[in-house]
Formats: C-alpha cells, sequence, structure tokens
C-alpha cells in the first residue's frame, strides 16, 4: 500500500494515460543551446527512469522575435526536428512521456526585435516592444501552429503552450501591457481571443490524440492584472478550443511578490488553483513551492487540483518518483528554493544545475561509477563540502570516514537553518544524516583531528570550512560586541537596537534573523500574504491587496553597514537578492555604505563616512554584531603539507568568499567521481 494513493494514481486522458500524477515542470536549463543532443536526451532520459509522468521542456521559441534571448531553441527546421527526436526516442525508450513547451516571450524578449500587444516596455528589458498589426497577430499564431507541428513530428506527446509569467499570451490578456482598441484589445472578450485563437488552430493542426496543456496564469500579482472571473472565463474558453490539461503559472516576472524562492511558503498558492477545480472538465494543475511527496498528495487530497507540477525537485532528484513508490522519501534529496544554480545560472546565461545536485545537466559529463580500486579516504569537516565528497566516495564503494568537531553534521547548514525564511535548511541537513549512514560512512563526531590520526588512510580531504575575520575595530572586545555565530549558533541575546558590520550574505541573514520574533512567515501562509500584499483575485484584481504589503513590527531596530560605498546586497543572488533588500526595508532596517568603524565604546558604534572620514556619527546600540567576512581555516592542511602528507583541501578551507554551499559541494562530488 502506497503513501500517496493520489499522487501515484494514473490519470486517464482518453488518448493516453498518465502513470502518475507528477507532472516535471518546464525550466529553461540551456541545454539546448549547447547543440549536444546526447546531452540533452539524458538530462530528460534520467528523470524518464526515475518514473516522472510526464515531463515539460524548457520554452522553444516559436519565432526569432518570440525567443527569450536572440540565439534560443526552438524547432525552426528539419534539422531541430530531427535534433529533438534524438531526445523524444530516449525518452520512449525509458518509458517516459514528454512534451514541449512553446514559449513567446513577447515584450520579455532580450532582443531589439521582440513584440507585443502594445508598445508597453518591460521593466525586465531594455527593448521596447513593436506593436504587432493584424498581418504580424496572424504570423505569431502559424508560429504556434508550426511549432506544434514541428514538435508532434519531433515525437513529443504534446506541447505546453506558455500562456502564463508574463509572457506574451499574458500580455495581450491585461491592460496592464494590452492598450488595444481593436478586435484583440478592450474587452475582455477581444484580450482573450489571442491565446483562444491559439489553442483552437494548434488543436486543428495535431487532431485529437496529441496532449496539448495551457500554462494559465492563475494570479498575475501586478497592477491591473486579471480577476479570478477573467481567469475562469479564459480557462473555460480554452477548455472549448481544444486544450487537454490546464497548468497553473503565478505572478508576472517583473511582479514585485516572490513567488518561488526559500522564503515562500510551500504550496502558498495551491488554493488559487483549488478555485478553478470544477469549473471546467479537464484535468488542472498546480505548482509553486511543492518539493516533497508528502505536500504534493496533500494538495491532491484536499482536492486543490488533479495533478501536481514541480520542476526544481527534478534538478535536486531525477529519482524523486522512484524513491516516493519505495517508500523511501526520506532519501529524496531536497530543492531548497534558493534559485543559485538554477535561475541564477539561467538569467546569467550559465548552465543550469542544482546547489544540492552538482550532476544536474551534467549527466554525461560528472558520471559516478563504481570504483575498482577501493580506497581508504578520510574526510575532515562535515560540512557541506566534507558531506557531499563522503557521499560520492562511498556511493561508488570507498571506504570513508567522516570527522568533524561538533556534535553533529551539516557545518555551515546548521546556521543557516537558524535563519526565518530557510527552513528548507532543517531537511537538507536531514537527507545529509540519512545518506551519509544509508552508505555506511563512519561518521566520527567530536572529534578534533591532528595529522597524526589521518596515517593509513590512501586520500585525505580536509574540509574545515572557515573562522570570521578579524575586522580590527577598537574596541572590538567591548561586553556588548558578538560575533555572528554568537547569535546565529550559540543564540546569545540581543538587544533591542542592533548594528550589524558588514552587509554580505550573512550580514543580510543575521538581520533578518534579528528583526523577526516568533513564528517565521515561511511557516504561516496567512501573516506571509499580508506581509508581502497578496490577496484573493476575486477581490481584487491581480490578486494585489489595495492596501499593499502590511509587514509585521521588526522586532529589533537595527542598522545593517558595509565599508563600500555602493548599495547593499548588490552581491547577493540574482533572482533572489531583490527579496532580501525588500525584506528588510520592510522592517525598515537601515542600510549604510561607505563606513569607516571608528571604534566601539560605551556610548556605540563611532563611524565616519568617505576616504575623507568625514561627518562622524555615534550609532547608539545595545550590541554590535560582526559579520566582516571569513577566513579559510587551514591549519590542519598547512600542518599536513608540513609533514610531506598530501591533501585536497575544498570548500570553504580552499576559498572562504562569502559561504558558497554551491561551489563546495560541487567541488565534493567532483573530487570524490575521481578518486
Amino acid at each position: 500500500m502506497t503513501s500517496y494513493p493520489n499522487l501515484l494514481a494514473p490519470l486517464d486522458l482518453g488518448f493516453t494515460t498518465l502513470k502518475n500524477r507528477v507532472l516535471m515542470g518546464s525550466m529553461h536549463t540551456g541545454l539546448e543551446e549547447t547543440k549536444d543532443w546526447n546531452r540533452v536526451a539524458e538530462f530528460y532520459a534520467e528523470r524518464a527512469r526515475g518514473g516522472v509522468g510526464l515531463m515539460v521542456t524548457g520554452g522553444m521559441a516559436p519565432s526569432v522575435e518570440g525567443g527569450v534571448f536572440p540565439g534560443a531553441a526552438g524547432l525552426f527546421n528539419d534539422d531541430d526536428i530531427a535534433n529533438h527526436k534524438v531526445v523524444t526516442d530516449r525518452v520512449h525508450d525509458a518509458g517516459g512521456k514528454i512534451a514541449m513547451q512553446i514559449l513567446h516571450a513577447g515584450r520579455y524578449a532580450y532582443g531589439p526585435n521582440c513584440v507585443s500587444a502594445s508598445p508597453v516596455k518591460s521593466p525586465i528589458s531594455p527593448f521596447p516592444p513593436k506593436e504587432l498589426d493584424e498581418e504580424g497577430i496572424e504570423k505569431q499564431i502559424q508560429d504556434f501552429v508550426t511549432a506544434t507541428l514541428r514538435a508532434r513530428e519531433a515525437g513529443y506527446d504534446g506541447v505546453e503552450i506558455m500562456g502564463s509569467e508574463g509572457y506574451f499570451l499574458n500580455q495581450f490578456l491585461v491592460t496592464h501591457v494590452n492598450k488595444r482598441e481593436d478586435r484583440w484589445g478592450g474587452s475582455y472578450e477581444n484580450r482573450m481571443r489571442l491565446p483562444v485563437e491559439v489553442v483552437r488552430r494548434c488543436r486543428e493542426a495535431v487532431g485529437e490524440d496529441f496532449i496539448i496543456i495551457y500554462r494559465i496564469s492563475m494570479i498575475d500579482l501586478v497592477p491591473n492584472g486579471s480577476t479570478h472571473e477573467e481567469v475562469v472565463e479564459l480557462a473555460q474558453a480554452i477548455e472549448a478550443a481544444g486544450a487537454t490539461i490546464l497548468n497553473t503559472g503565478i505572478g508576472w516576472h517583473e511582479a514585485r511578490i516572490p513567488t518561488i524562492a526559500t522564503s515562500v511558503p510551500r504550496r502558498a498558492f495551491a488554493w488559487v488553483t483549488k478555485k478553478l477545480m470544477g469549473k471546467v472538465g479537464i484535468p488542472v494543475i498546480t505548482s509553486n513551492r511543492i518539493n516533497t511527496p508528502e505536500v504534493a498528495e496533500g494538495v491532491l487530497a484536499e482536492g486543490c487540483a488533479d495533478m501536481v507540477s514541480m520542476a526544481r525537485p527534478f534538478l535536486a532528484d531525477s529519482q524523486f518518483v522512484a524513491k516516493a513508490i519505495a517508500g523511501r522519501a526520506d532519501t529524496i534529496a531536497p530543492c531548497i528554493a534558493c534559485n543559485q544554480a538554477c535561475l541564477d545560472h539561467t538569467f546569467s546565461g550559465k548552465m543550469t544545475s542544482c546547489l544540492v545536485n552538482p550532476r544536474a545537466c551534467f549527466e554525461t559529463d560528472l558520471v559516478i561509477t563504481p570504483t575498482d580500486t577501493p580506497k581508504k579516504v578520510a574526510i575532515v569537516g562535515a560540512g557541506p563540502a566534507g558531506m557531499s565528497t563522503a557521499m560520492t566516495a562511498a556511493e561508488r564503494g570507498h571506504s570513508v570516514t567522516l570527522f568533524d568537531r561538533d556534535d553533529k553534521v551539516g557545518g555551515q547548514l546548521n546556521v543557516a537553518k537558524q535563519i526565518p525564511g530557510k527552513e528548507e535548511f532543517w531537511g537538507l541537513v536531514d537527507w545529509y544524516d540519512v545518506m551519509l549512514k544509508d552508505l555506511g560512512v563512519d561518521i566520527q563526531l567530536g572529534r578534533e583531528v591532528g595529522a597524526n590520526d589521518l596515517a593509513g588512510f590512501d586520500e585525505v580531504v580536509i574540509a574545515t570550512g572557515v573562522t570570521p575575520r578579524d575586522p580590527g575595530i577598537p574596541g572590538q572586545d567591548h561586553e556588548m560586541v558578538l560575533g555572528y555565530l554568537d547569535v546565529l549558533k550559540h543564540k546569545k541575546p540581543v538587544g533591542k537596537r542592533v548594528a550589524v558590520i558588514g552587509a554580505g550574505g550573512i550580514g543580510f541573514d543575521v538581520s533578518e534573523f534579528l528583526v523577526h520574533e516568533g513564528e517565521s512567515l515561511t511557516e504561516d501562509l496567512p501573516a506571509w500574504m499580508k506581509e508581502w500584499g497578496v490577496t484573493d483575485p476575486g477581490e481584487e484584481r491581480g490578486g494585489l491587496a489595495p492596501e499593499g504589503p502590511q509587514p509585521h513590527a521588526a522586532a529589533r531596530e537595527v542598522t545593517l553597514l558595509q565599508r563600500k560605498a555602493k548599495a547593499l546586497g548588490k552581491g547577493l543572488g540574482k533572482t533572489t537578492g531583490w527579496i532580501h533588500r525588500a525584506a528588510l526595508r520592510m522592517k525598515d532596517v537601515r542600510m549604510v555604505g561607505g563606513v569607516n568603524y571608528e571604534r566601539i565604546d560605551d556610548e556605540g558604534l563611532h563611524v565616519s563616512y568617505g576616504e575623507a572620514r568625514e561627518n562622524p556619527e555615534v550609532i547608539a546600540v545595545d550590541n554590535v554584531v560582526i559579520c566582516a567576512g571569513q577566513l579559510s581555516d587551514r591549519s590542519l592542511a598547512d600542518a599536513l603539507e608540513a609533514e610531506g602528507v598530501t591533501c585536497h583541501v575544498i570548500g570553504g578551507a580552499d576559498v572562504a568568499a562569502e559561504l558558497d554551499a554551491k561551489r563546495a559541494i560541487n567541488q565534493g562530488v567532483r573530487l570524490a567521481a575521481g578518486f
């Protein structure tokens, strides 16, 4: 008997049946742009072998002007069809089904030839779009049809027509962008004409036995967005036009409300999808921040949807479904919604991967194979670098001993998980603990290891992490001064007025910790919605509360400072930095750059500004928390090298810049893959 009867139940679509209710949602990975079709095929095939019911590719452009960026992948000719057939054949051989997403970016296209309903420039692209005339609109419709026909010829089981997230079809739907007064604008009947016509014409072109998913924006989260009544009207029209399935899209890319970051509560928008249930006769998929079988099962059991879309969880673990079927959900590598290796990479023009799973999108490059020559491997430091090395080495068949001076595994992850909004890190540490034990790693905690303890090992890995950097501020030994570990790890009391020195990732995290009190908003959906100004689109257009964000009062008065004379938080994640900055601004955190730290005394923190050390100021505080960077802890590595012992130094012990778990885990996996 399965623990997930709803999630693992088949879904009959009439002409075909999906083996379960799990959709691997679309993600732009950059794989198709590599032109390495074996690599593309293996990415999808590995997930098909993992048992997912249906997969959707990253967005394929239906036209050159519709590409997200110049050179974006699409099915433009016979060679493209042949290349994509390599992918679909591999997926079908693995027992899977796959649909191709057709994504027309409209005014979001990062190129001068972008087009839209009206010439209203997007805030996330520098190029104003050209307004399409009647002939231009007809061309775009035909491009969708041609892409659908080519997808079928390439062997895809269906297509997903992207109509949400503020892309092209979504742009026609709302007066936020559509200022037209012809038959494609004005009334809602006119504004929804284009997406309905696209679906109708695509269905006519391919016949009945082909999956057509329409990705519908359930809640726009932008001014003048759709009402719930309009969403229902569109959904019913899309069903009548021939769609097989409706998939949920949440929020436009330009929305100033987070929708998929780790601080967003799990299943935060399933209630929006549930409002559509019973209004249409075709299956409805829900999405966003669903990352465990338990959460997915609960969403389906409560009638929020007929199927669940999970995207990034399949980067974290390609065997997600297989492990759920086997009753081993505790071994599923968790997606922590950090965005660091997926969306941050995508929007930086880099290949997508996963912080938790560096093999994602590198399946043909980073191959983990059983070893022919088992070794004794010692790893000192049970943080992300050390744990990933230990897991990979043990998986390959090496005998692994993992040492740490702490009484638990996790290293700096145990610090990160204390931050409100980073609750997912608890599950990540638990997963490492489970996997290390399952793989038979000898874990020796509470051990301060010296060079003599490492004799007799074939490979020695030093992953001892970092130590806080000494900022050298006069008076920093004052009793009011704390380090970030004092606050986050040792839970020392902190007063009501606090100066945080250092505005890197740790400084922002500490400030977030200090302004919150009580339950994290990530654990309280109604409170989170109020904080960010989200409401029911049945009550307010676009789902934006008319009163705007209503942040809870800050627990402390915090001043966040940095030496650099530039905006604070510039080095944070490309797709999440704005969230951290906005969250602290809502709590009235004072953010100050270009600071010289003169001294700390009973009066508080004395500072001045600029190279001339002008405008001296005393910031009267109860505590000063120092987050002024880190240094690599290389003492053990240096001792080993002095004795002529070869060792591998990875993670923070190698490079101390910030606390980069993505780099540390990648280093560990790749190192052990080569033992």
